[in-house]
C-alpha cells in the first residue's frame, strides 16, 4: 500500500506551478508529496505548513516554511483524507493538525485532495471523526456533541495538538444525509470540518470547479459533482 500512497502524493506535483507558495497538508500520503515537492524545490518560492511534523520535513529538504500571515491567499493547498466515501465526502484530521488544516485549505483558491485505495470507504465513520477543543471547553463541547449529533466523543488522552489543544473523537455520527442534522447550526461545537456532515466535504473557500481529487492506485484526478 506505501507504493499506492507514493504515487498518489507524488501525482499532485503535477498541480505545482512555479514560483508559487504551496499550502502542504499533514499525514502520510502526504509525506510523499512533500518529498516530491523537495525534488522541484528550487522551483517554488516555498511552502505553508499545517503542523511541525510536515514544518519539519519540508525543512529539512530544504524548502522555506512561510508563516500564513505573510504569506497571504495561495493558489494551491495539498492534503489527504481520512476516509473518502464514493460521493468524495471525507472525514479528515486523524493527525491532529485538522485546525491549522482548515485555516490553510480557506486560504488556497485550489484544494487538491489526495486519497490512496486504503482510505476509499463506502461508508464514513469506521475512522472516529475527529474534533479539537479548547481544553477548558473539554466537557463542554462533549455535551454539544452528543446534544447536536448523537454522537459519542471518546477523549484522545494524551494527544495535544500544535495549537496546544486537546481531540474528543466521534466514533458514531449521524449520516450527512439525515434530514435531523443541520451542518449550519450555529452552535456547533467545532469548527466546520469537524462537523459531521461537513467533515465529510472538502475543506476550501473555493468553488467546487477549484477542488481536485486523487484517488487510486493509479492517480487520477477528479472534479467533486
Amino acid at each position: 500500500m506505501s507504493e499506492a500512497k507514493r504515487l498518489t502524493g507524488e501525482k499532485a506535483i503535477d498541480y505545482v506551478e512555479d514560483g508559487m507558495v504551496v499550502g502542504v497538508g499533514t499525514g502520510s500520503t502526504v509525506a510523499y508529496f512533500i518529498d516530491a515537492l523537495g525534488r522541484i524545490g528550487d522551483r517554488i518560492a516555498g511552502a505553508v505548513s499545517s503542523s511541525e511534523q510536515s514544518t519539519a520535513r519540508l525543512k529539512a529538504l530544504g524548502i522555506e516554511v512561510l508563516d500564513a500571515n505573510a504569506a497571504g491567499p495561495l493558489k494551491l493547498y495539498v492534503d489527504g483524507a481520512d476516509e473518502c466515501d464514493p460521493h468524495k465526502r471525507l472525514i479528515k484530521g486523524g493527525g491532529a493538525a485538522l485546525t491549522r488544516e482548515k485555516i490553510i485549505a480557506e486560504a488556497a483558491e485550489t484544494f487538491v485532495c489526495i486519497v490512496d485505495p486504503a482510505k476509499r470507504v463506502p461508508v464514513l465513520g469506521r475512522f472516529p471523526l475527529p474534533v479539537e477543543v479548547v481544553p477548558m471547553a473539554r466537557s463542554l463541547v462533549a455535551r454539544r456533541i452528543v446534544a447536536l449529533t448523537g454522537g459519542q466523543p471518546v477523549w484522545r488522552d494524551g494527544v495535544v495538538t500544535d495549537n496546544g489543544n486537546w481531540i474528543w473523537t466521534c466514533t458514531t455520527c449521524p449520516s450527512p444525509t439525515r434530514s435531523a442534522w443541520k451542518p449550519n447550526s450555529t452552535r456547533s461545537p467545532a469548527w466546520s470540518a469537524s462537523a459531521c456532515s461537513r467533515a465529510a466535504r472538502p475543506t476550501s473557500s473555493s468553488s467546487a470547479a477549484n477542488r481536485r481529487w486523487c484517488c487510486s492506485s493509479v492517480p487520477t484526478f477528479r472534479n467533486p459533482p
